[in-house]
């Protein structure tokens, strides 16, 4: 059996995380992250001010392989790193956002092997990333792939979108924060059902239960995701990752914590230049010109 079609019996069998990365033409090259093999990643917006990384691994269904995550956290920490961006979008192919994690690095995996390798040690880089990531979501997004979209900042679906976390399907479950962030997301009932049963959701679904902000025609998901990124990249960076911060603190602390923690970040923003360029701006019904700083 080809590689295609044992990857579309497998997802029709039940929702895949899936198989041997192959080797593809070497990607776009984006400045100093150095040239990809499974990601593509480019700025974009008028002003050059969004990073966006498309996972590049369309014969696998863009499945998540140790070589694209790789390359992912460069991109990331690529992005991270340049004054010039202030937001970051991610996204796959029409078909397929990320069909899952590679079956053939699990399948000789052990307990003493996961434990003395760390494994999965680099997959929640996303996560620690400051500058605000858009997900855009179109086509499969199962298993780490769910995981990853789960790690940005804000979901955007396109309206042939699906969700799942389907690991249960060979014998294990996510170990990258689908039962941590899925339940605080979507609720316990829905997560639970997800988990131990392997079902899709879809984006219509994914919509109401929380886990997707809006949905868009497949084809306008992209620009329509750059779009709110630049929108995100006009504002002061370091203010807007202060915001960032504040949220998800919501995730990790009690109320009476995170309020503690928005208050003396709302007190941090008045030793910034641009808290005083964004009074001044508004008082004066102008644009404001932030400097970052």
């Amino acid at each position: 059996m080809c590689a295609m079609a044992a990857l579309s019996t497998l997802l029709l069998r039940g929702p895949a995380l899936l198989r041997l990365c192959p080797r593809l033409p070497a990607a776009r090259t984006y400045a100093a992250g150095g040239d990809f093999e499974y990601i593509i990643a480019e700025k974009k917006g008028k002003n050059n001010n969004v990073g966006l990384v498309q996972l590049n691994r369309p014969k696998a269904l863009n499945a998540l392989c140790q070589g694209l995550i790789k390359e992912l956290n460069q991109a990331l920490m690529t992005f991270q790193k340049d004054p010039s961006v202030g937001a970051i979008v991610l996204t796959g192919s029409e078909k397929s956002f990320a069909a899952g994690a590679d079956i053939k690095e699990l399948r000789d995996k052990t307990l003493q092997s996961c434990y003395s390798d760390n494994f999965l040690k680099d997959w929640d880089t996303l996560s620690h990333i400051k500058k605000p990531v858009i997900a855009a979501v179109n086509g499969f997004a199962l298993g780490g792939g769910c995981e990853l979209a789960m790690m940005c900042d804000i979901v955007y679906a396109g309206e042939k979108a699906q969700f799942g976390q389907p690991e249960i399907l060979i014998g294990t479950i996510p170990g990258s924060g689908g039962t941590q962030r899925l339940t605080r997301v979507v609720g316990k009932s829905l997560a639970m059902e997800m988990v131990l049963t392997g079902d899709r959701i879809s984006a219509q679904e994914a919509k109401q239960a929380g886990l997707v902000s809006k949905i868009f025609p497949v084809e306008k998901l992209v620009e329509e995701a750059i779009q709110c990124a630049e929108k995100i990249a006009s504002n002061s960076k370091i203010v807007t990752e202060m915001a960032k911060e504040a949220v998800n603190a919501a995730f990790e602390m009690t109320l009476a914590e995170g309020i503690r923690l928005e208050k003396k970040l709302f007190y941090s923003t008045f030793a910034t230049d641009d808290q005083k360029e964004g009074v001044s701006a508004f008082v004066e019904k102008r644009k404001a010109n932030f400097k970052d700083k």
